[in-house]
């Protein structure tokens, strides 16, 4: 042996974009953005992007998705290239996928794939890697009849009058299904000791404001630049999966506890749907959502009708109250690409910001003070001169107004939120009355 090791020479991939332009779903977004989208989760995963394409689609063909023609062409280009690995920005049902790598004569990857891929990747917790794995499963199951080669034989029966036996891919998929079960059961174990977290928070407790957006939007970012954390953040599709909390002391001297969550995309693969409900739990608990936009992205628009749709989704399927809209403040990020923030446009209920160099930082911190006082109650607490515990509690928990000192006791003003108004009541009856 020489000493030297040889490295390892790099994946080539091909990025092929099928595009439907009467499409609805696609009419805000641009293919050529659609596109850059795709190539950076390609190269987010290491792999080498030596050709990309945007292929028309005149109809959907449901052997190869792409006409024979275009299949034809992209053979050819993947020959010349030498592409190891062609990534299809579309889902392929398992027989388009199998016939694709056919034609083009190497491993055809499509969207949801290449999501779950980059997701294995990322996931740094129990609870991810669990929901990872879960995804992961579910995707393979329905491609059983593409991953396995040796599906055609079959185990024998039992006894003599035993019938043919158990087929492997019946074998196969039995196996998955257990695992499958196994998992589900260690993600329930996983998010139960997640709800004894929230359930000791709101004993805290303080408001939790959740950071929300689409990939790459500058939560972490803008997550480091509030709390003075180091959460990865890199200028890279989900650079960061798992939701990491912080406390903060706002300027005003208010306590809240911030949640960075996974980023959005669009056309999330339906098992990361699934299988990620928990990383979004956080969000269903929040007090206030920032909505984190790059609003130099060409794509902004589509990009915050991406979050939108999710987040209207969840709200159907009871995850969070429908009236989400009214507690959430859009963050304006990354204005220093555009002129800095006074070239943002003004916007209700909305900030222009930029994470890295902290402009408008400010302005944020002081939307949150609004928006976190209009969630509260303006109460008025008579306190006894014996009730000094209650009187902290009321300066812990809430923001107090004004305070009158009397020779028999004292009449305090105080903002509190609805829960902590009740625990308040629980933990000192007969003292609250509403102002």
């Amino acid at each position: 042996m020489s000493g030297f090791e040889t490295a390892r020479p790099a994946t080539r991939a091909a990025v092929i974009l099928p595009w439907e332009k009467a499409s609805p779903q696609e009419e805000i977004r641009a293919a050529d953005a659609r596109l850059e989208e795709a190539v950076g989760l390609t190269a987010s995963i290491g792999l080498v992007v030596v050709r990309k394409a945007a292929i028309v689609l005149r109809a959907r063909r449901p052997a190869t998705l792409l006409g024979s023609g275009q299949v034809e062409q992209l053979a050819e280009a993947v020959k010349l290239d030498q592409v190891d690995v062609v990534v299809m920005d579309a889902r392929l049902s398992p027989v388009q996928q199998r016939n694709l790598e056919k034609a083009l004569g190497c491993k055809v990857v499509d969207r949801t794939g290449l999501i779950l891929d980059i997701f294995g990747a990322r996931a740094a917790t129990r609870e991810g890697v669990l929901q990872v794995e879960l995804a992961h499963l579910e995707y393979q199951r329905s491609r059983l009849v593409r991953l396995w080669t040796h599906l055609e034989r079959q185990r024998g029966g039992f006894g003599f009058l035993g019938g043919p036996g158990e087929t492997q891919i019946e074998a196969d998929r039995r196996m998955l299904d257990e695992r499958l079960v196994r998992l589900r059961k260690d993600l329930d174990q996983v998010r139960r000791t997640r709800g004894l977290h929230r359930d000791a928070r709101r004993r805290v407790p303080f408001p939790i404001v959740a950071l929300v957006g689409y990939t790459n939007a500058g939560k972490s970012t803008l997550f480091n630049a509030l709390t003075g954390s180091s959460v990865h953040a890199q200028d890279q599709l989900f650079a960061t999966l798992d939701p990491t909390m912080r406390g903060l002391r706002l300027p005003s001297g208010r306590q809240i506890i911030l949640s960075d969550t996974v980023g959005f995309i669009s056309e999330l693969p339906t098992e990361l749907i699934a299988a990620f409900r928990a990383t979004l739990e956080e969000v269903s608990e929040a007090d206030v959502i920032l909505h984190v936009r790059d609003i130099a992205h060409p794509d902004s628009a589509a990009q915050r009708a991406d979050v939108l749709g999710v987040l209207d989704g969840m709200a159907r399927d009871g995850m969070i109250d429908a009236q989400w809209p009214e507690r959430t403040i859009e963050v304006l990020n990354k204005a220093d690409l555009v002129g800095g923030i006074e070239a943002v446009p003004k916007r209700d209920n909305a900030v222009a910001i930029s994470a890295i160099t902290g402009e408008g930082v400010a302005d944020l911190f002081e939307a949150l003070d609004r928006q976190l006082t209009r969630n509260m109650q303006v109460l008025q607490v008579r306190l006894s001169v014996t009730d000094g515990a209650a009187l902290a509690w009321l300066y812990d928990h809430g923001e107090v107004i004004e305070r009158l000192d009397q020779e028999d006791g004292m009449d305090v003003h105080v903002r509190l939120f609805a829960a902590d108004r009740s625990r308040f009541e629980i933990l000192y009856p007969g003292r609250l009355a509403a102002a």
